[in-house]
This record gives C-alpha cells, structure tokens and sequence, in this order.
C-alpha cells in the first residue's frame, strides 16, 4: 500500500478532528452528498465503478478469450442478477505530456495527471474510445455517472498531488463536466444524473466547490460510505488484495446483517496502483455475500428511488414532504444529505426553502462578477446570499437596517416549514 496515500488518509482524519470533510456541510444547497439512505431493514446496497471503462483485460491476464476487465465485471453482476453504476471517465488521451510514476504510489499512472486505464494506453478506456462498453453497460440495466471527462482534479490537494496539474477556475470544470455529460447524451442518448470528482477534491479555485459546479449541472454528488477494496496494493500481492475485497464486507455482514442496509459501495473498474485488476476476482465472492445475507444491489439512482435522505426515511412524518420538494427541484436537504427535521429552521435556511432554483444558482454568477454582499451581514459567498436577497424582494422576509440575520432561528421546525412549502 502507498505510504503517501495512507499517511494522507490519516493526517486528513486528525486535521478534521471528527468535523465532516464537505464542504458547507451545515449549509443547506441544492446537490447533496449521497454515501448512504435511509431504506431501514429493507437489504439494498448501492455498488459504484470509478475510472472505467476498461477494455483491456484483467491484470494478471489469464488468457480468458480475451475478455476486457468491464467485459468481466459486466459479467459478474449478470451471473448474480445484481446492477450497478459506472462512474466512467470521457477521455485522458489529452493528458499529456506527462511522465509515469513508481508502481504502488498515488502518481502510478501519471506524474501530472491521470491516465485510464494505463499510461500510453489511455484509447483502451474512456467512454470517448470505447462507446461499445458504454452500450454494453447501459444494455444490462446499469447506471451512468459522471466521474469527469478528462479525470483532471478540481483543485488543489497538496499532500498527496502537490505535482498534479489542476483545473484553475469553475469554468474549467464547467467545460470538462460538460463535454463528457454531451457525448454521452449525444452518443447513448442517455442523461447523467450523478457524479463523483476525481479523487473527491471538492475546493475550486475562486472560493467555489464542486457542489457548485454540481448545482449548475444539475447532478447529486455520489460520494460512497463503505470501502470495496482493490484500488489500493498490498504488501501481499494479488492474492492479498482479492481476499481484502470480501473480508470486510464478510466481516462487517457478520457483526450485523443489516449493516450495509442502503451503503453505497466503492469499487474501481480498472487496475490499482501496482497495474493489477482484484476486482476481476474480488468481485464475485462480494456478490456471493450479498446472495447469502439476501441483500439486492442496485445502481445508486434506484438506491435514491426508496431513500433519498440520510437521516430520514419513508416511514418519517416528514418524508414525503421533504421528497416532493426535491423531485420538484427545490433546496430542502444539508450538503451531506441530512433534513434535520427537528430542528429549527433559521432565516437563512427559510429563504433557500423558498428560492426557485435560478434564484440560488445566481449567487454563483455574483461571486465570479465580484458582486459586493446584498446585506451588511452577507457577503455575495454566503451559501443564501442570492436566495436571502430573493426573499426580501418578494416580501416573504424583512432586513431591517441592511442586516438580514441569516443564523437566526424561526419558530417554525424544518419539518414544519418544508410541509408548509409548495
């Protein structure tokens, strides 16, 4: 296992000190990060593939008929009846010029930028080279998710990728989103609902995220709350690796078997950081577990279909109001998925609950024209600027001497206000 990437892994956790790692988190905002719903006891999982599609074939290659490694996983999940998503990346062959890392490190397969599925090898993958694994995906009842079209990170991430070249403003990832989401509607007239940014670096320069980027594509941020394994070499080689693909997944059934009950799971359709490929034997003993402890796997859309929220499901009173408002495009949920139904919703909250959604995807625009605040309290980056400004033109709120008071609670829950909204 690369030192770097454990030891950035660990200094994340200690520098966080327990406090979550999105952005904003306490902000409500029109995308979400989606790791887990709620679906209580009902045995669904939500299994993901980042860095695909991969044509070339598993790693070590057995001489199988020259089956491609998405060719095998495609494979697997038809023999167990199980669907999944594919969060496939558009094209690297961009990508240089550029020079390969040491096997096993964070920089394996590029010193300045990614290269799936192989270094030099980049027209064997990507959904611009390989649109038959594309068709194949989609004809087997699977998902689509956007995981970028050149795999190029957001912003910076100085630990572990101080050397890789990033996107230097929101328009970049803009652009980059937009290319992959136009050919696969151009090509597979399919349209994206979900995406997952290369290595999750969410900052973007310019004070922006990627829920913002997110909030302009209209795509849920498809995060994942339970490790697959295989990404990652281990000291033990192959065998090492495959076996970490099940045990905590066998472990964790174990412990409870309702444990995995509405998780997103993480997997990679493409090799790890030593070139090898576990999931194309890793995979199938997961499934098996999923079989035994009766669960279904399902893409992540259909996940969303029966629990949208991570801290309320269909049997809460709040539910089917708080559901409406996101099937109707309205801001209702916290950027890690949380309603919070309880609690009180403050001024700043109510007017998001409110806003329609152009009012709120204004404030991206003010902050890249440097628009000053609407508010002596607000500057134009608070995550309601736009939506607080909105509510006091329309009358629904009052800003008495210029100050709005966006952190002050109503006497009204969250769950009282999202059912009073239409």
């Amino acid at each position: 296992m690369s030192l770097i990437v454990r030891a950035g892994k660990f200094a994340k956790k200690v520098l966080l000190g327990g406090r979550s790692s999105i952005p904003n988190a306490n902000f409500m905002g029109l995308s979400r990060r989606i790791d887990r719903v709620m679906v209580g006891d009902e045995k669904i999982v939500g299994m993901t593939f980042d860095d695909g599609p991969c044509a070339l074939p598993p790693s070590p290659d057995r001489g199988e008929g020259g089956e491609g490694l998405t060719d095998r996983i495609l494979g697997l999940l038809a023999a167990r009846g199980a669907r999944a998503t594919f969060d496939v990346v558009g094209d690297t062959s961009g990508n240089y010029p550029d020079r390969v890392g040491s096997p096993g490190q964070a920089t394996w397969g590029g010193i300045a930028y990614d290269h799936y599925p192989l270094f030099e090898q980049d027209a064997m993958g990507g959904a611009k080279h390989r649109p038959e694994l594309i068709a194949r995906i989609l004809a087997g009842g699977h998902e689509i998710s956007s995981h970028t079209n050149r795999h190029i990170l957001f912003g910076r991430k100085n630990f572990v990728y101080g050397g890789r070249v990033t996107w230097r403003n929101l328009d970049e990832v803009l652009a980059d989103l937009r290319a992959l989401h136009g050919l696969i509607e151009a090509e597979h007239h399919y349209e994206m609902k979900l995406s997952r940014p290369p290595h999750y670096v969410d900052r973007v320069a310019g004070g922006f995220t990627s829920y913002d980027a997110y909030d302009l594509m209209g795509y849920q941020y498809m995060g994942a709350s339970f490790e697959g394994g295989g990404w990652l070499p281990l000291g033990g080689g192959y065998p090492a690796e495959v076996e970490a693909m099940s045990r905590p997944l066998g472990d964790a059934l174990a412990l409870d078997e309702k444990a995995l009950c509405g998780r997103i799971i993480f997997e990679k359709d493409g090799y790890n950081m030593a070139s090898r490929s576990p999931v194309a034997d890793g995979l199938g003993p997961q499934l098996e577990l999923f079989e035994k402890y009766g669960y279904k796997v399902l893409p992540v859309g259909e996940l969303m279909g029966v629990g949208q929220f991570a801290d309320i499901g269909r049997g809460h009173p709040a539910y089917a109001a708080a559901e409406r408002l996101v099937y109707a495009g309205r801001c209702v949920a916290y950027r890690d998925n949380t309603v919070r139904p309880n609690q009180p919703i403050t001024r700043g909250e109510y007017a998001m609950l409110f806003a329609p959604r152009p009012v709120i995807l204004a404030r991206i625009g003010n902050m890249q024209r440097g628009e000053p605040g609407p508010f002596r309290d607000m500057k134009t980056s608070h995550p309601y600027s736009s939506a607080a400004a909105w509510a006091v033109e329309s009358g629904l709120l009052t800003a008495p001497n210029g100050l709005f008071r966006p952190n002050e609670p109503m006497k009204l829950t969250r769950a009282e206000a999202a059912g009073s909204a239409r």
